[in-house]
């Protein structure tokens, strides 16, 4: 299968090849693209070099599947050049993600709405990938009403400029700055622009993303975003109420049964799910399974992924796999 790669110089374009390699997904051509100024840098993936095209060559390529992760704007202009040309585009970025016409997917919690007709197909938010995987078999049991989350997010998230920047200021060095303040032995409460409502963007994407995904708009979600001074993965704390009781045995038993998720829970032996454990693994892993026992049928519980795999890179490259095995490219 000819697959591009739209941003491959990035960080998420850069795991985006670390996964079709580990994946071992059918790529007999690689088509690496970037910005003109990137033009003619050479990529290696699985010993073999490749030169990266911009997006207009890519196009005459005739690539089968395009992973795009070069922002919205990229997305917005060339995804639509791309489908127009019969190749089938997984968009990581924000730009269509909420458009009605488009799908939002993810492969373990809503894959069975992918269709032939699906040429653009949106990744969802980081931060709401992970929540989902986990929610979905809850709510299939219990049924949600209401989600409280509050996300504990790696500086990876923003990029390569936001790792320069902790780095540096471990180091004691002046140098770019991706926040309006030092990351380092600090927490931000803030991640993308403020809304009108108060609330950042990134909450808003958690908020309409689940509702999408999830098929009901009845779960009502609220969210705080956070970036901590962290590169393994993001964490989230989620307090679940149920339309229904539970036992908590048997969440942890449909946690553990769920695709993709791993539960990690035993306080004894003080096992939990951590950043620096989840870093470069496809899992979602969840632990700090409790009753929440300030009100009747709620649910309290810790959700960690590596933002740059799950969140992003490994669930586009899944999306591409279901699509491969419907026989949809």
């Amino acid at each position: 299968m000819k697959v591009a790669v739209v941003g491959a110089t990035g960080l998420v374009g850069t795991e985006m090849l670390t996964v079709l390699a580990a994946r071992n997904f059918p790529v007999t051509e690689l088509i690496p693209v970037a910005s003109e100024r990137s033009k003619g840098k050479e990529i290696e993936f699985k010993g073999k070099k490749y030169k990266v095209v911009t997006p207009s060559e890519a196009i005459a390529l005739k690539p089968d599947v395009a992973l795009f992760s070069a922002g919205g704007d990229t997305s917005k202009e060339f995804a639509p050049k791309f489908a127009e040309a019969g190749i089938t585009v997984i968009d990581n970025s924000s730009a269509w993600r909420m458009d009605p016409t488009k799908k939002l997917v993810v492969p373990e919690v809503n894959g069975d709405v992918l269709s032939v007709d699906d040429k653009i197909i949106a990744n969802p938010n980081c931060s709401t990938i992970q929540m989902v995987v986990a929610l979905k078999p809850l709510h299939d049991k219990y049924k949600i009403k209401r989600v409280v989350v509050s996300t504990y997010q790696s500086v990876t998230g923003t990029g390569v400029k936001a790792v320069n920047q902790l780095m540096d200021e471990r180091a004691g060095k002046d140098g770019e700055k991706a926040y309006p303040y030092p990351i380092d032995l600090n927490v931000i409460p803030h991640i993308d622009v403020f809304q009108e409502n108060g609330y950042t963007k990134e909450e808003m994407k958690m908020i309409l993303e689940t509702n999408k995904i999830m098929r009901d708009d009845s779960i009502k979600v609220t969210a705080t975003t956070v970036r901590i001074p962290v590169m393994g993965g993001h964490s989230e704390s989620l307090n679940i109420e149920f339309e229904n009781d539970f036992d908590v045995n048997d969440v942890r038993a449909a946690l553990a049964a769920q695709s993709g998720c791993i539960v990690v829970d035993d306080p004894a032996s003080l096992q939990y799910p951590m950043p620096k454990d989840a870093h470069g693994k496809d899992e979602v892993f969840v632990g700090r399974i409790r009753r929440d026992e300030s009100q009747p049928n709620t649910l309290n519980m810790w959700v960690v992924a590596d933002n740059l795999r799950k969140g992003a890179a490994t669930n586009a490259v899944q999306v591409a796999e279901l699509l491969a095995a419907k026989g949809l490219i």
